[in-house]
């Protein structure tokens, strides 16, 4: 049986630009524009040109090689013919292969925000799509408030989809713009705009997530019909978000409800690098991977408890909907106080640690570990920390230095200028195969000093760390009072793309951060010798 076509269309670039605090550059664009055509999204929508200067140059530029490109914009306006409205013919002129309008569908809005009459703004949707057509491109549309106008008044929601199919639009897409329309309405004002004479071959859904239903409102269109999904990437976008289509593509591809009837234009072996293009996208925001984000979250095949660990070795269907390395995910069994041996074998071995299950040492680590998380360490969201302290007990990580002492100073104090200025200082003394180095460094913070401070000079293995760096730090506070225990994690990277946890805890908070910078360099330079032997 043939599989019907799912059409991907991704708005990143033009509706995940309204999230709060995102602002893309150019080069921002170019680059995730690459990405998503590599990836094999169907359309890619470049934004609104000529609205910005950002957007404008970007039309400029090559984008893609394999997707269709998109500029969005309004329908023309009412009162003014098509070829004398300067907006419509900016986009008719911008290079895309496609437009994409956005056009009123809820009478309300044509009343109150374009101050029209229905017949006029019908009139727009009819005249922006004939010129989109005489121009050679793909037409769409974007029935803007689609759910709440058809709610309203029906007759003139489905007069608008008809006036694009009718005029020759390629899509159609109803648009759940507030967010708030529930996935068994999608699913029968779906149905009712079919009944109606459209076909869902014409149809597409665009959902935003303010109920957090926008993946599960884009299934239940594609349930009723509609074939084309536009979302965004990781589900941004304006207020809570978009339809996250790094959610949606494996929930397409994987789950038999849909892979048996539906396909998509990405294959296997690009699935395989989601969740790699979903941090890429995260670490272009400056911000985190969200750990607990299906399928690619570092946490997403992760399992804690000792019976679930039990049960994944002997059949990871047990525990897991999908296979983890279907979307470039790995399974996780967690070392914690809650784990049992399973999740420490399991761990251990996927760090190249054998050891069998009857060692003593096993059952040594684990009561270790056990007393250390009882003290405010965990390990659970600090990998490098507890290898480190595994490889410890099993005599397997030399003493590259030795720190003998280190010291902090914050002084707050008037420049020459009478400004008041925070000055944080640091000096770390450490000893190399009997060598003593000291080093002094300011930073912005004490943390931050002593992390200088202690990569500053670390003899023979400092060409080993120079491509090294803190990407996260966070603080936690484990009881009240001034003299309450503080953990800190600390994320690192190097320039092979690798990223690891640390962890320091302490009723001191700068002793709990160096701690975790300690931890830091050591599981480096240990990394970098376990690279070699693997080569070798």
């Amino acid at each position: 049986m043939s599989k019907e076509r799912i059409y991907l269309f991704d708005t990143t670039l033009r509706d995940g630009q309204q999230t709060p605090g995102i602002d893309f550059s150019v080069e921002d664009k170019v680059l995730i524009a690459r990405m998503l055509d590599d990836l094999g999204i169907d359309y890619v929508e470049g934004g609104y040109p000529g609205a910005n200067p950002t957007d404008t140059e970007f039309f400029k530029k090559k984008r893609t090689s394999k997707a269709q490109f998109v500029a969005f914009g309004m329908t023309k306006r009412a009162g003014v013919s098509a070829s004398n409205d300067p907006g419509l013919n900016a986009l008719l002129q911008a290079s895309s292969d496609a437009i994409c309008f956005v056009a009123k569908s809820w009478d309300y809005h044509v009343r109150v925000a374009l101050g029209t009459t229905n017949e006029e703004n019908l009139e727009s949707i009819r005249a922006s799509v004939e010129a989109t057509r005489a121009a050679s491109k793909v037409a769409m549309v974007d029935c803007e408030h689609f759910f709440d106008g058809y709610k309203a008044n029906p007759d003139y929601a489905l007069a608008c989809v008809k006036a694009a199919y009718e005029a020759g639009s390629r899509w159609i897409v109803l648009c759940d713009t507030n967010g708030g329309t529930q996935p068994e309405e999608i699913r029968r004002i779906v149905s009712a705009v079919i009944a109606s004479g459209v076909p869902g071959s014409h149809l597409g859904i665009h959902a935003h997530n303010d109920t957090g239903q926008a993946v599960a409102n884009s299934l239940a269109a594609i349930e009723a019909g509609a074939r084309q999904i536009q979302g965004t990437l990781n589900g941004i976008g304006e207020r809570c978000g978009n339809a996250n289509l790094v959610t949606i593509i494996p929930t397409l591809m994987l789950k038999p409800v849909y892979a048996d009837q539906f396909e998509t234009g990405i294959s296997p072996g690009k699935l395989a690098g989601l969740k790699k293009l979903s941090h890429a996208f995260d670490e272009l925001l400056n911000r985190a991977p969200d750990p607990q984000a299906p399928y690619v979250g570092s946490s997403a095949f992760a399992t804690k408890a000792g019976i679930h660990a039990s049960a994944i070795l002997k059949d990871p269907q047990t525990y897991e909907h999908v296979p983890p390395e279907a979307v470039g995910n790995e399974r996780k069994l967690m070392v914690s106080d809650q784990g049992g041996k399973s999740n420490f074998l399991v761990e251990l071995r996927r760090r190249g640690i054998q050891i069998d299950k009857e060692d003593p040492r096993l059952d040594r680590l684990i009561a270790q570990v056990k007393e250390r998380e009882a003290q405010g360490y965990s390990y659970e969201g600090a990998d490098a920390s507890f290898e480190l302290l595994a490889r410890r007990m099993l005599g397997g990580v030399p003493e590259f230095f030795k720190v003998e002492s280190f010291r902090c100073m914050v002084e707050r104090r008037y420049d020459a200028r009478g400004n008041i200025k925070t000055v944080s200082e640091a000096v770390v003394k450490v000893t190399i195969d009997g060598e003593t180095h000291m080093s002094v460094a300011e930073g912005h913070g004490p943390v931050n000093a002593l992390d200088i401070a202690l990569r500053k000079d670390l003899g023979k293995y400092q060409t080993e760390i120079e491509d090294m760096w803190l990407t996260d730090y966070k603080v936690r506070i484990l009881n009240g009072g001034t003299d309450a225990v503080t953990r800190v994690l600390i994320e690192s990277g190097d320039s092979s793309g690798d990223r690891w946890w640390t962890v320091g805890v302490s009723d001191n908070v700068i002793d709990a951060s160096f701690q975790a910078l300690m931890d830091a360099i050591v599981y480096k330079l240990v990394k970098n010798r376990e690279v070699i032997r693997l080569a070798g």
